[in-house]
Parts: C-alpha cells; sequence; structure tokens
C-alpha cells in the first residue's frame, strides 16, 4: 500500500508540472501537492491556506511551511527543484483556515474553522527528519484567523476561547518561546474594535486590518502593557472589508488588500504621518481581480497574491507610478488570464512567502499545491519605471499563439490607445484607456493568422506580435 501512495504521488508531482502556467519573467522551479489523499473542501476542491517559510541556519537548509486541510506540511526546499515533505503534523480536519509563523526554532500554528480547533507550538530544531509538538491545546485559545510575531511577542487577530467568547486582537509574550503569556487584549482598551482580521507589527506599532470597519494603527506599551491609537484610514471606499497589508522598510508607505466585495483594488498609501494617513494609488492585475495578501520587500518590491490571477511582483519605489515586474498564475482553471472567473472569487493562490535567504518564492495554491518559483528575472527586470526614468515598456501577452483570449499588461501612465492590426495594416479591433492596461481581449472571432497589437502612449507606439489560432 506505502508502494502505492507513493508511486501516485510522484505521479501526481509530475503531472502537475507539465501543466501550463502562464507567467512573465518569474519561472517555475518546482510544484508539489502533497495533500492528495483527502477530499478538498467545498466545491472548490480547497486543499492548502496559509504559507511561511523557516530557515535553519545550523544546516544552511530552507523550509516552506504550508497549511492543509487536515495539518500542516514541513517542505524541505533547500533543492528548490525537488522539494520533499520533511514531516507533516495532523490537526482538525477539513479546515479552509491554518495560519502560520515562526520564531527562533518554533513554529506557531493557529487554526480558525469549526468545533474541536487548538493552538500549536513546533519545535523544529530537529529537521529534516522531524518536528515535536511542545503545545496543542486551547488553555490559551481555540481559536485565531491571523498571527504576526514582532520581536518576543505573538499577535493573534480574530480570537476565539474555549468558551466561545471572543477577542478582537490578543498580544503574548514569548520570552519563553513555548510557553506564550497572555499581555492585553485589544477590547481592553478598545472595545469598540469587533474584529482584527490581520495585523502587521513593527517595534510594537500594530497596523491592524479591522475589516469592514476599516485599518487602524496602533501602539502596545510594553511598560504599562496598553494600547494606544496613533491613526486610522477608514471610509475610503463603503462596504470594503481590509483584510491584510505590508508595510515598506522605511516605513513611509503601507500597502493593503480589501478581500471583499471581490474585485477590490490593491491600496497604496501614504503613512508618515498617522494622524493623516493619504492615499497614493490604487492598482490591480485586471478589474476582476481579488488580492488577497502582500508581502513587501524593502522599499521596492511588493510580492501579492490573487485569487484566481496568481502571484504579481510590482516595483513600488516610484509612488504613484507603482509597475508590473512579474507574474506567476498559479490557477489556470480560471481568472483574468481566460477571462473567466466562474462565479468563485475566493479560490487559487492564497499567500507566498519572499524571505527565504535563496530567494525563491513559496506560493500556496488553494486547488493546486504549493509552488516554488524564481523572481530572478523579475527583481532584476522591471517593466516600467527604474531609475526615476521610463524605460522602453514592453507589451505583455498570453497566451501566444492564442486561440479565444489573450491578457494584455501594459504600464502606461497617460491615455493610450490599443489597436490590433493585420498584416495589411487592417485594423481589427482598438480601444482606448486612461492608465495602466490590465485587459482580457476576445479574440475567438478573429481569423487565425499573424497579427500586430500596437499601444500608443503620447505619440509613442509599442508593438507585439500575436498569433492566433483556432
Amino acid at each position: 500500500m506505502k508502494k502505492i501512495l507513493f508511486y501516485f504521488f510522484v505521479l501526481s508531482f509530475f503531472l502537475s508540472k507539465a501543466q501550463t502556467y502562464s507567467s512573465y519573467k518569474i519561472s517555475l522551479l518546482s510544484l508539489i501537492h502533497p495533500n492528495t489523499g483527502t477530499v478538498g473542501i467545498g466545491p472548490d476542491d480547497r486543499r492548502y491556506n496559509g504559507c511561511w517559510g523557516w530557515y535553519q541556519s545550523s544546516l544552511n537548509k530552507e523550509y516552506a511551511i504550508v497549511g492543509g486541510s487536515s495539518g500542516t506540511y514541513f517542505i524541505d526546499v533547500t533543492a528548490p527543484t525537488s522539494p520533499s515533505v520533511s514531516a507533516f503534523v495532523p490537526g482538525t480536519s477539513n479546515v479552509t483556515v491554518r495560519e502560520i509563523k515562526t520564531y527562533q526554532n518554533y513554529c506557531y500554528i493557529i487554526c480558525d474553522c469549526g468545533s474541536g480547533t487548538t493552538f500549536k507550538i513546533i519545535d523544529m530544531s530537529t529537521l529534516p527528519s522531524t518536528v515535536t509538538v511542545v503545545y496543542d491545546g486551547n488553555t490559551l485559545f481555540s481559536q485565531g484567523h491571523t498571527l504576526w510575531i514582532n520581536q518576543d511577542k505573538l499577535y493573534v487577530g480574530g480570537v476565539t476561547y474555549s468558551n466561545n467568547t471572543t477577542s478582537s486582537m490578543n498580544v503574548y509574550s514569548l520570552a519563553t518561546p513555548a510557553v506564550p503569556v497572555l499581555l492585553r487584549e485589544l477590547k481592553q482598551d478598545f472595545p469598540a474594535i469587533s474584529y482584527v482580521h490581520d495585523m502587521l507589527v513593527r517595534n510594537d506599532t500594530v497596523f491592524a486590518s479591522c475589516g469592514y470597519q476599516g485599518l487602524y494603527v496602533f501602539k502596545f506599551n510594553s511598560t504599562t502593557n496598553t494600547f494606544s491609537q496613533l491613526g486610522s484610514y477608514t471610509g475610503y471606499s463603503a462596504g470594503t472589508y481590509n483584510h491584510s497589508s505590508g508595510l515598506t522598510q522605511d516605513g513611509k508607505h503601507l500597502l493593503f488588500c480589501d478581500e471583499s466585495p471581490a474585485g477590490s483594488p490593491i491600496r497604496y498609501v501614504d503613512v508618515e504621518n498617522l494622524n493623516n494617513i493619504q492615499p497614493v494609488q490604487i492598482f490591480q492585475p485586471y478589474t476582476n481581480t481579488t488580492p488577497h495578501n502582500p508581502f513587501l520587500i524593502g522599499n521596492k518590491w511588493a510580492v501579492v497574491s490573487c485569487y484566481q490571477d496568481g502571484l504579481y511582483i510590482y516595483d513600488i519605489s516610484q509612488p504613484g507610478n507603482v509597475a508590473v515586474s512579474g507574474f506567476f498564475d498559479t490557477f489556470p482553471q480560471g481568472g483574468g488570464n481566460i477571462g473567466n472567473y466562474f462565479g468563485q472569487d475566493y479560490r487559487g493562490n492564497w499567500g507566498a512567502y519572499p524571505y527565504l535567504p535563496s530567494g525563491i518564492i513559496i506560493a500556496a495554491d488553494m486547488q493546486n499545491g504549493v509552488f516554488i518559483l524564481d523572481p530572478t528575472d523579475a527583481y532584476n527586470n522591471p517593466v516600467g519605471i527604474k531609475n526615476n526614468t521610463i524605460q522602453k515598456k514592453e507589451i505583455i501577452i498570453y497566451p501566444n499563439p492564442a486561440n479565444d483570449h489573450i491578457a494584455i499588461h501594459y504600464n502606461a501612465y497617460n491615455a493610450s490607445k490599443l489597436e490590433l492590426k493585420n498584416m495589411l495594416g487592417q485594423i481589427i479591433t482598438e480601444k482606448e484607456f486612461t492608465g495602466r492596461i490590465s485587459e482580457n481581449l476576445d479574440v475567438s472571432k478573429i481569423e487565425s493568422g499573424t497579427y500586430i497589437l500596437s499601444i500608443f502612449e503620447k505619440g509613442q507606439g509599442s508593438n507585439k506580435k500575436l498569433v492566433i489560432n483556432h
């Protein structure tokens, strides 16, 4: 039986790698899909959720830590073209929300799905051979939606206790990493905040994504163990759900995603003055894209997981002129690349981890598995603005050759015009735009052949050859 399961796993691995994934300047190193032995959750077959990474300095090894529907996988990605599962920690089954963070050699796993869930602390020091569960219980809390670790403190949002009472956000001391100690509940100081969906913390300054209440910034005072408010950003768009955020290294700008309603854009804001947070730019890959989780690197890169449209890397070094630098679509079943979201907005790429020393990116797709990606070209060859000048821009088209639809990306900063011409110079279709282009174009009724797609901006044109083959 073990041999059969092993052969099935190997077969599923190579079949998955054979799938074609639309991409630009991000390449696939490998795809591992260990959660094949259980039935996926719901009609969209969810098998994976949150992910994180860990570097084992003593052995110079790298790991992806990925939540699955029935537990957590510890995957050795030191050789990124041949990842392998080092350990699996079972948990509550039929779970669609499992989140993970690490501190020293410990891994903290929370769950937010149904009854019987627990908080887990895992000792990873014995990897790659095994891991050790040092705590698995509900004494501190039974459920949490997200968590963040800053210095020696653990922040948990959306807390539910074993008696079913709740707390919007808690902070715990990790002075003894295997034994967290509750320091404060946010509701003790700010009872009006009903829920903190996610939080980003730097030097005890908490950027709290409070769902429909918006974005709030708090300061945790370690001397008095109390929270104070530094600022807020609310009412920017009625009915949106502030989901999660990333902060630039210099602390001047914050990028955040609103998960609901589906199709809400990515927002980039100026947070230098927390008493007066100002909008800088809104953007997204497609008008129907639902961004989920952002991860910022320095003051230059934003790595954003976008449900059905996969992983996007943006150059954010010029606020107001954010530019696509690369993308990899982990979910070819739907999204902007085929012009169909199937009415199921919340499937595909859940999250990513771009902070391993090697520079590889871990991306967890809810249905398709764990992608190990190489972003080297995206970091070295951004499209659009670089060094304060506008470089020669490139039209991104995929698939090419095309059958029924093509996705078009172009970083226009002014009014622009798109023209599709045949080889005789006759215009087949044309469209006008006011800014950056992320368009899905129906070519199903255009005859097979070779065409030239041109985009004109301020009197200058860029061209790309397109082959249509029905």
